[in-house]
């Protein structure tokens, strides 16, 4: 990766609409129809979470996390995951990856969840969530939904539906407990 001179560096607000656009052109209109998108649009991702990859200035990837809940287990949802063409198969992706999961990890996240290529993803850990267990509001390959346990164990027992709304049950449970 040396030869692209890759910097890797946390999102701000002022990428919005360069990261919108990359979307726009990597991924075209049918992104607001998939399921994951959904979600996500329920919930803004975490900015302390998300990443760009730059080559000097020009922003040549993307990538974010956005709480959500399955069933009533807090997690991360990664993505989308965006690379512009050019730059694919040169690790890009990769390096977003790796540095997202090491940050979540650092913050005392647990799981991140995605809706993915197992083949690509099975690099940095995700492993295929077994059929039925977790559900996503609207239709998803079962064999593409994908889980990474941050910390052993952390899926142990968890299902259900994923949901945008695990800080509002947090919040809540905060107020309850005052």
């Amino acid at each position: 990766m040396s030869e692209l001179q890759l910097t890797i560096l946390p999102e701000t607000l002022g990428d919005a609409l360069a990261i919108e656009r990359l979307h726009e052109r990597t991924f075209g209109p049918g992104r607001y129809a998939r399921s994951a998108f959904r979600i996500r649009e329920g919930r803004g991702h975490t900015l302390e979470l998300s990443f760009t990859a730059r080559i000097g200035t020009l922003m040549v990837g993307s990538i974010r996390l956005t709480p959500i809940c399955i069933g009533e287990t807090p997690a991360l949802l990664l993505g989308p995951l965006t690379v512009e063409p050019p730059f694919r198969s040169r690790g890009v992706g990769s390096k977003l990856i790796e540095r997202a999961l090491h940050e979540a990890r650092a913050k005392g996240a647990r799981l991140v969840v995605l809706v993915g290529d197992e083949p690509f993803y099975a690099k940095a850990g995700f492993k295929r969530i077994p059929k039925g267990l977790v559900k996503m509001p609207g239709p998803v390959d079962p064999a593409r939904l994908l889980v990474n346990e941050l910390v052993a164990g952390a899926f142990d027992g968890v299902g259900g539906l994923i949901r945008p709304d695990w800080i509002d049950n947090a919040d809540q449970q905060q107020r309850g407990a005052s």
